[in-house]
């Protein structure tokens, strides 16, 4: 893993996005975030929005070893209408434990676990029979993946919601 900016703390605001949320296993989970990629920049085409990004990949519940649910969505500058399938959704406001890496993705998640939890930080999560459900949790592409098809090569801005502090 190429660690492009160190896990630090940061403020987000609310951000829009169009999203396509699924339900698929863990195995196979990122040929599927490449297809609905695909699929989400065909519609958007289709639609003639051109004004979005980053691209993103948000879980919203984890189950390594089941399914998982998540989102493949892009950032647009307000909210936008979608469609049965492009839903409109929003990034919510808050404390972000956060860093940019290159390649490795699992490598990324488990340093920026491992950071937050020697800084006692608690991300905003609690489980459920599904697994571990997430209030915000997504990768942003600063590589456009559209224009960029080695995923080695993608710039990728990991965050995690973090619980609102006790008090």
């Amino acid at each position: 893993m190429d660690l492009l900016e160190p896990p630090r703390v940061v403020e987000r605001p609310e951000r829009d996005y169009l999203g396509i949320r699924v339900v698929t296993p863990f195995r196979g989970m990122l040929s599927t975030r490449n297809e609905l990629i695909d699929e989400l920049d065909g519609w958007l085409r289709s639609q003639g929005i051109d004004d979005v990004g980053p691209f993103l990949l948000r879980l919203h519940v984890i189950d390594m070893s089941g399914p998982m649910d998540l989102s493949v969505g892009v950032v647009t500058p307000g909210p936008l209408a979608g469609d049965a399938r492009v839903q409109p959704a929003r990034l919510p406001a808050g404390r972000y434990a956060t860093l940019t890496y290159r390649n490795h993705s699992l490598r990324a998640n488990r340093a920026l676990i491992e950071w937050a939890a020697a800084h006692d930080l608690a991300f905003d999560r609690w489980d459920v029979a599904e697994g571990d459900h997430f209030a915000c949790r997504y990768e942003a592409f600063r590589t456009d993946p559209r224009t960029e098809p080695r995923k080695t090569k993608w710039e990728v801005e990991l965050n995690f919601r973090l619980a609102d502090p006790a008090g």
